[in-house]
């Protein structure tokens, strides 16, 4: 299961870079400034979560089903989050269609983010 989440945060990671190239070149003419900045927004939030996910599967202490669960929330928060303003921002759906999966991506990275200081309180350190 870690070795699949892994590939699929690498992938993810990937994505970001991609993404991140199209909104510094194809997208800056075409999007409005307001939609291009919300563009890179949802770039930086994907990149630093896909870290976060590398760096909680490094850790040696974190028990796997730790890492499964805090991978898997940060990477369904990073698909509702930043996938819906990708969308948004490209046109691609309406704001009044999907609106509501910002903030439920955004509650689940936080979400995450409390899994990961609760596990690094759980866990003896060296």
């Amino acid at each position: 299961m870690i070795r699949k989440t892994l590939i699929l945060t690498a992938l993810y990671g990937a994505l970001a870079v991609i993404l991140g190239a199209l909104s510094a070149h194809a997208l800056k003419n075409s999007l409005s400034d307001y939609d291009l900045s919300n563009f890179k927004t949802a770039v930086f939030y994907q990149i630093i979560h896909v870290i976060a996910i590398l760096a909680i599967n490094a850790y040696p202490q974190f028990p796997k089903v730790m890492k499964t669960m805090i991978s898997h929330t940060f990477l369904t928060g990073i698909t509702l989050f930043s996938g819906s303003i990708y969308l948004i921002s490209l046109h691609w759906l309406s704001a009044a269609s999907i609106w509501w999966l910002t903030p439920v991506g955004g509650v689940l990275l936080i979400t995450g983010w409390l899994m990961l200081a609760f596990a690094l309180y759980k866990v003896k350190a060296d």
